[in-house]
């Protein structure tokens, strides 16, 4: 990150032609910065002939691992394999942009992917959690706000609105569920906290937010068809 910052941060251009953003757009340095970390391996991928198909599997199959990894109390691997499959996702469509095969049967699977994707990892927090009564009902919420979110998006972009603002977007939530899997064991034992509680708040975070970010798109969107329709 040092070198990125020294070096003169350059927005990625990528991420600019899709307007992503990262909580918000506070969090945009270390977007653009882990795309310039990215680089190599798209790279490598471009002379590999890897192709997006080949990421799209891939983190599908990551991402369902790292369900199965979390449901068995492995965190840290299940936080490894999100991380994975988060740069998976993001390479199957810088690939596809530029090698000029975009199309909507990819964003059909790239999306469809992504809510197996993200069911599996709260299905495998809640199957953690089941021990505690607030556990598999927090990851419940954050699953359900995570999809209302999704849904509000891929219905706004049918009916000619696109929405890609709000809190918690699919970034930002394998973000922190990348990092409750990672962080939770070590930082519990360093502040002598059990990982399954550190974990339960960050399911209430992400149930919270997402339900912040799915009720700001629905009338966002609801109030832009409302003005065309004028």
């Amino acid at each position: 990150m040092g070198v990125y910052a020294a070096a003169g941060p350059r927005p990625d251009a990528d991420q600019r032609s899709k307007g992503g953003q990262l909580l918000g757009g506070a969090g945009d340095f270390l977007l653009h910065w882990f795309m310039w970390l990215l680089a190599p391996v798209e790279r490598a991928s471009l002379a590999l002939h890897l192709t997006p198909g080949f990421y799209n599997y891939l983190g599908l199959l990551l991402g369902l691992s790292s369900g199965i990894l979390i449901a068995a109390g492995r965190l840290v691997w299940g936080g490894w394999a999100i991380a994975l499959c988060g740069v998976a996702d993001i390479m199957d469509g810088r690939i596809a942009r530029v090698t000029g095969v975009a199309s909507d049967y990819g964003d059909f699977i790239d999306s469809t992917f992504d809510r197996f994707v993200e069911a599996a990892v709260f299905l495998g927090f809640a199957w953690y959690q089941r021990q505690d009564p607030w556990g598999p009902a927090l990851a419940a919420a954050a699953l359900g706000g995570s999809q209302i979110v999704s849904y509000a998006r891929a219905r706004g972009e049918v009916l000619g609105v696109k929405c890609t603002s709000g809190l918690m977007q699919r970034g930002e939530r394998l973000m922190l569920t990348c990092l409750a899997g990672l962080l939770a064991p070590g930082l519990g034992a360093l502040v002598h906290v059990s990982p399954e509680l550190l974990v339960r708040w960050v399911l209430g975070l992400i149930a919270v937010s997402t339900a912040i970010t799915s009720v700001h798109r629905t009338v966002w969107i609801a109030r832009k068809l409302r003005e065309n329709t004028l």
